[in-house]
């Protein structure tokens, strides 16, 4: 029998969480896994996003919509938890009557030592759900190889320098090739670049080069995805720009989904299957991850989305989301089909 997927129950690797927000310490005990990554944001204010992993610690915060060096709070997320994480009296995460969203990624638990590439990194890896968490530090000597721990190719790379001088979130995306970066704190649209020295990252290592991600001394943090059938793609599309827009498949029911247009100057969108459905299957209630601002809630004709069973489809005319070349992030909340062969429930 064919293997349509290897995670049923993607649940396990990947979830969005709810809460309201208390100013005293709080544990969120849903999740059926340990996170590695959280990445949160207060949904009712204007507050940033906080980027939180097991790497570089608990109490260690970069923010998606700036481009500030981590710092360390200590009243933020404080442990990570058997089944979520705990949380103190920080408003970033957990700010009286504040409504949050949390998205929760497993990764590979406690991190090793990578010698793979020609500079030896840090990494906690799950091979199953395609993600890992890499810390280096620079050499200079450009172009360098940083060992990722996959074991198989990354479509995506969002890194970012955590100490010394402030940086942009570099990413790079296959949808838009070696030779160009794109900023995951700006609307930029891609831009002609030499930081993965026009090299395809390997199902071992992936290229940096030059100032953005190899300064000698420098410290390094960075987010690797691998596609894994049924649970995560990384992909592009091309907008129609009519209301009966794109389709885009995933092979699987998506949980959350990042769209960005990459020919002009638009902002990152942000979807999950927490937050809302308008009618049927349309979302609409969007997080920037590029900025600051409080969850937008007003229904319009410029930020519809549809989550299908076996993927997105976009019901707007906006170029935002649905006119020239746009790339993507999705992680499922069903597979398409399982590993049995059964196929998952129509929407």
């Amino acid at each position: 029998m064919a293997v349509y997927t290897t995670i049923d129950k993607p649940s396990d690797y990947f979830e969005t969480v709810l809460y309201t927000g208390t100013g005293s310490t709080q544990s969120i005990t849903s999740l059926d896994f340990q996170p590695d990554w959280v990445w949160g944001k207060t949904r009712n204010d204007t507050q940033d996003h906080q980027i939180i992993d097991s790497v570089r610690g608990a109490t260690k915060l970069l923010a998606t919509n700036g481009t500030a060096v981590e710092f360390t709070d200590t009243n933020n997320l404080t442990s990570f938890n058997s089944n979520g994480f705990t949380v103190g009296s920080s408003g970033g995460i957990n700010g009286s009557s504040d409504t949050l969203v949390t998205w929760c990624w497993k990764a590979g638990g406690s991190a090793s030592s990578n010698s793979n590439g020609s500079i030896t990194s840090t990494v906690s890896a799950s091979t199953d759900s395609g993600f890992s968490i890499v810390k280096w530090t620079g050499n200079g000597s450009n172009p360098s190889t940083v060992g990722h721990g996959l074991g198989a190719v990354p479509k995506m790379i969002i890194t970012k320098r955590i100490s010394g001088d402030t940086a942009s979130w570099h990413s790079y995306h296959a949808g838009i090739g070696n030779a160009y970066d794109i900023y995951l704190n700006g609307a930029n649209a891609k831009a002609s670049d030499t930081s993965w020295n026009s090299t395809t990252p390997t199902s071992s290592v992936f290229t940096v080069n030059g100032a953005n991600v190899n300064v000698s001394g420098a410290p390094y943090i960075a987010y690797c995805f691998a596609d894994v059938k049924g649970f995560s793609k990384f992909g592009s599309y091309v907008g129609n720009g009519n209301a009966d827009g794109t389709f885009v498949y995933t092979g699987f029911s998506p949980a959350f989904v990042i769209v960005k247009r990459t020919d002009a100057v638009e902002s990152w969108f942000l979807y999950d299957n927490k937050r809302n459905a308008h009618v049927g299957n349309e979302r609409y209630y969007v997080l920037k991850p590029n900025t600051a601002g409080a969850e937008n809630t007003t229904y319009s004709d410029n930020w519809q989305m549809d989550f299908l069973s076996n993927g997105f489809k976009l019901r707007t005319t906006a170029g935002h989301l649905n006119s020239g070349n746009l790339i993507y992030m999705a992680f499922a909340e069903n597979p398409f089909v399982t590993s049995t062969g059964v196929p998952a429930t129509a929407r």
